[in-house]
């Protein structure tokens, strides 16, 4: 992979900071403190790895200034003063991700086909194996690599990169400058059945998956267009990978959701919320803007409040949980105990 060299001085015109150093010192990449070579810059992030800065052989540091006056003493390379280091990393990282990158090579692979009837546009890029069907439109820039499908009517906006064999069913839209992982399916229908005598009667799905701009599916990942409405994701949310997002479900923007989270359908979700892998949500529910979710959480309710929920039973050795359970299963008769002694202590208090 090449290497590009970017100044100190370079990369606080960019994206800001305080440089106490020299402008002219450069770097080539970006690592972790105990990893980071003498040509490559590293970043503090996290106050309890203080001590790792002492031995760091990075050129540069990024930092924030109530921890810098803690490690200026010890760490003799250049610093970047910044508030939000972590921010600061992701930025640069994107930045010699972009220098280094190979561009896509523009046009329609020979092994591709393209219906006469869809649109691409002459920057786009179509890699091996893909299968465009009629009415789709392809935007400038965007990039479909080996394998991938996308269904009859499908909208791809400008700058989007989809990888290899993802899935984008018929009519479905996905936004300007998103990022589609592998494997992840766009549009399958919603598990939708009205039941018969013990039979099962499908219930065909009609609508969409509408995908707003700047958006990121992971791998594997999975969305259901909706039954009659659609199902919307909207700008700069975020899917890790093996998530199950319903039918008819409504993802607020620059929502988070880490892997193996399930939302069940007609789910309504807020903006700027957070979940930890392995979150669940049930259908039909709502959560405000702002709601946090801890991993392995079963939301069960709506949500109305912002703020952090957890709702999991702590880890513990076996025969503990085993304990735990058997007092949990008595809750309901121990309640009755306890209203019969209230009762029975009110009856003494008032002959008292």
């Amino acid at each position: 992979m090449t290497t590009t060299s970017i100044r100190l001085g370079e990369l606080v015109d960019r994206f800001g900071g305080q440089l106490i150093g020299s402008p002219e010192l450069t770097v080539t990449g970006i690592a972790p403190l105990s990893e980071a070579g003498a040509s490559q810059i590293t970043f503090l992030s996290n106050s309890k790895l203080k001590h790792q800065a002492a031995s760091t052989k990075a050129a540069a540091l990024i930092v924030t200034e109530a921890d810098y006056a803690q490690v200026r003493s010890s760490y003799q390379g250049a610093c970047i003063v910044f508030a939000n280091p972590y921010v600061y990393f992701a930025r640069t990282a994107q930045l010699f991700a972009e220098l280094n990158k190979i561009p896509a090579v523009t046009g329609i692979h020979p092994t591709a086909w393209v219906s006469p009837a869809a649109i691409v546009h002459e920057t786009a890029s179509i890699g091996p194996h893909v299968s465009i069907e009629a009415e789709a439109v392809i935007g400038e820039h965007a990039v479909l690599k080996a394998g991938v499908v996308v269904g009859r009517g499908v909208e791809i906006g400008a700058h989007t990169l989809i990888h290899a064999n993802a899935t984008v069913y018929d009519y479905c839209v996905i936004g300007t400058h998103g990022i589609i992982h592998s494997g992840a399916v766009i549009g399958a229908d919603g598990f939708g059945f009205a039941n018969e005598k013990g039979s099962w009667i499908k219930i065909p799905q009609t609508g969409r998956v509408v995908i707003g701009n700047d958006v990121e599916i992971g791998a594997n990942t999975s969305i259901d267009r909706g039954a009659l409405a659609d199902t919307i994701i909207e700008d700069g949310v975020k899917l890790d990978n093996q998530i199950q997002i319903g039918h008819n479900c409504h993802i607020g923007a620059h929502t988070a959701m880490a892997g193996c989270v399930g939302v069940a359908g007609s789910a309504k979700i807020g903006k700027h919320c957070t979940f930890g892998g392995a979150a669940m949500v049930l259908g039909h529910l709502t959560i405000v803007d702002n709601v946090h979710i801890s991993s392995g959480s079963m939301v069960s309710r709506s949500i109305l409040e912002p703020g952090q929920y957890t709702g999991f039973y702590p880890l513990a050795k076996n025969a503990d949980w085993e304990k735990s359970a058997v007092i949990v299963r008595n809750l309901p008769s121990m309640r009755e105990k306890v209203r019969e002694l209230e009762k029975t202590i009110k009856v003494l208090a008032d002959k008292s």
